[in-house]
């Protein structure tokens, strides 16, 4: 999404509802995914896979944030060499991961 680091959750899709759509444009990156971004300032928002029944979001776009965790690290890989990554969380080298959702 971003070519660094970027912090997302994730919802439900049939449970998801945005409040107002305002500036938000969607960009199909390929034919299996496509992402919401801001068309004023052009910030990631989101990441939604065809097929998929959830929606990711990019936690820095959230009003409240509280209750988040770190749940793994994913294409740990292509890491930068100028960061660190603590130690005690799942680490997927090229981005395949599971995390359950609360409630499932």
């Amino acid at each position: 999404m971003t070519g660094h680091v970027m912090a997302a959750t994730a919802a439900w899709r049939a449970e998801f509802r945005l409040l107002s759509e305002g500036e938000l444009k969607w960009y199909a990156a390929s034919n299996e995914a496509r992402r919401g971004f801001c068309g004023r300032c052009g910030s990631t928002l989101f990441w939604e896979a065809v097929g998929r029944d959830y929606i990711s979001i990019a936690a820095g776009s959230l009003d409240d944030s509280r209750g988040l965790t770190v749940a793994c690290h994913i294409f740990v890989a292509d890491k930068g060499d100028y960061y660190e990554i603590e130690p005690g969380t799942p680490q997927s080298r090229d981005g395949t991961f599971s995390v359950a959702f609360p409630g499932s």
